[in-house]
């Protein structure tokens, strides 16, 4: 009887992270300053946190009115709901912002 070798691929954990796109943000916004890695772990899982309350938010409001596609007023209310309301509203008018000028470029 033969024996199977299995070989074993070194893999990477699928490890996602935002902080690509903050130090991005950071350096449009203030190119002199730096941030530390302990500051870029505690932004990061504000992200990530932010991003899980968000789509678990709006995923509820799809199933409470009995839809089967998430919209983009969908994650707006979701927004709404979740941040205070000037927080809130300033996020959706910043995210629109961006959105029309990525649109555009």
């Amino acid at each position: 009887m033969a024996r199977k070798v299995i070989q074993k691929k070194n893999r990477k954990k699928n490890f996602q992270s935002f902080s690509l796109y903050i130090f991005k943000v950071l350096k449009s916004i203030a190119n002199d300053i730096g941030i530390s890695r302990k500051g870029m772990n505690v932004l990061n899982s504000l992200v990530t946190d932010m991003f899980e309350r968000v789509a678990l938010e709006a995923s509820k409001l799809v199933r409470y009115n009995k839809k089967k596609t998430l919209s983009s007023n969908d994650i707006q209310t979701a927004v709404k709901l979740l941040l205070p309301t000037d927080l809130g509203s300033h996020a959706i008018m910043e995210a629109t912002k961006a959105i029309q000028k990525f649109t555009q470029a």
